[in-house]
């Protein structure tokens, strides 16, 4: 009777780990909206948090997909796109700018009919874009393309939507992630094509800084963290979560983390960074600005690698592509964090 009750003790044990392992988690699933009908990957999203709407591009649907912020639900399909890829919501004119690769142009959306208003046209290779603060100026990558040695910035004037100027001669054919300070004076950038974190001084418009990446390759994701002075950086080959210091441009550390990621997002108030990639979520503890502890990896999807994080609601979002696999979720997920 005794070795009975201690086999079914340790059976409960046993039986009780997964489920404690999975209360562990910093991000809990809550909702899902699946995408039927749909094909390619997902590429960026961009918010309107007033409004209670989130905005994705749908690359090869050739649209902008929106959704209700609280509940996932989809409300909209913004038609008229080549190759949507990345944007930004322009809160005090209730538009949208989205960087179009298909039409190698920049678009403006009206958000009150969902619908393209203006357009202007950029040179071959359109792609990753990133919104000035304090100007309001919309800085994307174009002018460059396959096999290029260099390629520009264009500078759009997101209050008049006019094509302003370019920072020109940034090294390889294209780049990826961009960030910019809250000054709105420096962006750094992911020059992928050189293995590089490129720094511009915006009022110049010239590189003034180059930062190797340590032994890896495919920069994407990128996020700045200010207050602690510290650039984040998501790369693909090999797959590595990389921390420079932005005042010397000095790696203080890099670590494994997802493949295949795409988005990555800095949690402030619990000193966490989230990357996404194929088939889970990689999770990040800042310890302080010179130390970090891989703390999870939590399950999502194949080819899940877009996210975006809104802190207001304590929730990360990820689009779950499954380009590749015919039995794969296409999907929106909504995370709560724990």
């Amino acid at each position: 009777m005794r070795q009975l009750l201690k086999i079914c003790t340790m059976t409960v044990v046993l039986c009780a780990l997964p489920v404690k392992a999975q209360e562990k988690l910093p991000l809990k699933l809550i909702a899902t909206t699946p995408m039927p009908n749909f094909s390619g990957d997902f590429d960026h999203f961009g918010l309107d948090l007033k409004g209670r709407r989130l905005f994705l591009a749908a690359e090869e649907h050739k649209s902008v997909e929106v959704f209700d912020l609280l509940t996932g639900k989809r409300i909209h399909s913004i038609e008229g796109f080549g190759q949507p890829l990345m944007m930004a919501y322009l809160a005090e004119s209730n538009q949208l700018v989205v960087t179009d690769g298909g039409d190698s142009a920049v678009h403006l959306v009206d958000c009150n009919e969902y619908k393209i208003v203006k357009t202007i046209p950029l040179g071959k290779g359109v792609d990753h874009g990133v919104l000035n603060p304090v100007n309001r100026r919309y800085y994307v990558e174009s002018g460059g393309g396959s096999g290029g040695t260099t390629h520009v910035l264009s500078i759009i004037d997101t209050k008049d939507f006019k094509h302003v100027g370019d920072v020109p001669g940034l090294p390889g054919s294209s780049n990826e992630g961009m960030a910019i300070d809250r000054a709105g004076k420096k962006l750094y950038v992911n020059l992928t094509s050189t293995d590089e974190v490129g720094v511009v001084e915006l009022n110049t418009g010239q590189l003034v800084a180059k930062w190797a990446l340590p032994d890896a390759h495919e920069a994407h994701a990128i996020v700045l963290d200010e207050p602690n002075r510290r650039l984040f950086v998501a790369t693909r080959r090999s797959a590595q979560f990389i921390v420079f210091n932005i005042d010397t441009g000095r790696v203080v550390i890099s670590l494994p983390c997802v493949g295949v990621n795409s988005d990555m997002s800095l949690d402030v108030e619990r000193r966490r960074i989230y990357v996404t990639g194929s088939e889970r979520a990689s999770v990040f503890e800042q310890l302080d600005a010179d130390h970090y502890e891989h703390v999870a990896e939590v399950p999502t999807a194949y080819r899940a690698k877009s996210s975006i994080f809104v802190p207001e609601l304590k929730r990360l979002y990820v689009a779950a592509s499954g380009k590749g696999k015919p039995d794969a979720k296409l999907e929106l997920q909504i995370y709560e964090v724990q």
